[in-house]
């Protein structure tokens, strides 16, 4: 397992001890086949000549052996675009490479125009800045605005990089509860739906042959006779826009509160919860699991 000895914020570099997996590896041979970083990104390493081993410099050919201590710098700017406002945003995860945020709904999860200032990023901004870090941060998957739960985000590009490429090969695991119309008549399954766009509204998303793959499993935990919705965890093996929302409306059981695509306004929002998020970091190797407490007052959702 990598041991994370130091992370020097204000030299931007991560010191990391070489575990023995990586041993007899070149450092190209790691940047491009172990991490497998984008090519501008190995580029800029190969140009920067800023890589060390044991505190000296190193080649792309240097070979690198298990307790060696490989410095790579993380490329933090100095000054963060986004502005910060105090949001008070629960953190329910984080390390020197990445952040998991609780996100309250009503709330986007970066700004979308000049003058945005109540969006989650934002929120993030203000608790670094207030720690004393760099204020760098970037969503590695944002949630709908009015979809509350566990949002990874990454504190350097390389970190941004490594669990970009986790979530392409569908390793990082996302699991989501949702209230839906009706009663469901199978306990477990599948839908299996490409999405694309709407060509009728901007905004919407629909099952389309012609759309990306999107795949979601499903499980029913509860049932509200009286308000005839059922509770079911959901879990992404793709991650397309609207994704939960599209499926389940497509086989007929709309998310309650989810007007969008025929839900009844019976909450003042999609009733979607982020719930559960795990992987194993790319950097540490640790396994992290994290559950994202509802934060819906009244409550919403039947295990609340």
């Amino acid at each position: 397992m990598i041991s994370l000895l130091q992370t020097d914020r204000n030299k931007k570099e991560l010191v990391i001890s070489v575990p023995e997996s990586w041993g007899g590896l070149t450092i190209e041979q790691l940047l491009r086949n172990v991490w497998q970083l984008p090519k501008k990104m190995v580029h800029q390493y190969r140009m920067e000549k800023s890589i060390r081993i044991n505190k000296k410099p190193a080649s792309f050919q240097t070979i690198i052996e298990k307790g060696d201590r490989l410095t790579i710098p993380v490329s933090i700017e100095n000054e963060s675009k986004i502005d910060p406002t105090d949001l008070d945003i629960p953190i329910l995860y984080e390390d020197e490479h990445i952040l998991i945020a609780n996100k309250p709904a009503n709330m986007a999860t970066h700004p979308n125009e000049p003058g945005d200032r109540n969006t989650l990023l934002n929120g993030i901004v203000h608790y670094l800045i207030k720690k004393g870090e760099a204020p760098y941060i970037q969503h590695v998957r944002r949630l709908d605005k009015d979809t509350t739960g566990a949002i990874l985000l990454a504190k350097h590009p390389l970190a941004k990089s490594l669990f970009d490429r986790l979530l392409n090969e569908r390793k990082v695991e996302r699991m989501y509860t949702a209230l839906v119309t009706g009663r469901l008549q199978k306990k477990t399954g599948t839908i299996d739906a490409n999405i694309g766009r709407d060509r009728h509204h901007g905004t919407r998303r629909r099952v389309s042959k012609t759309g990306k793959e999107a795949i979601t499993h499903y499980q029913v935990i509860g049932f509200d006779p009286e308000r005839n919705l059922t509770q079911v965890l959901c879990k992404l093996e793709t991650g397309r826009t609207h994704q939960i929302r599209v499926h389940f409306a497509h086989i007929g059981h709309p998310l309650a509160g989810d007007t969008l695509y025929g839900g009844k306004p019976i909450f003042p929002r999609q009733a979607l919860h982020a719930k559960y998020l795990s992987f194993k970091h790319p950097i540490t190797l640790e396994k992290i699991q994290v559950e994202a407490p509802y934060l819906d007052h009244p409550p919403i959702f039947l295990d609340q």
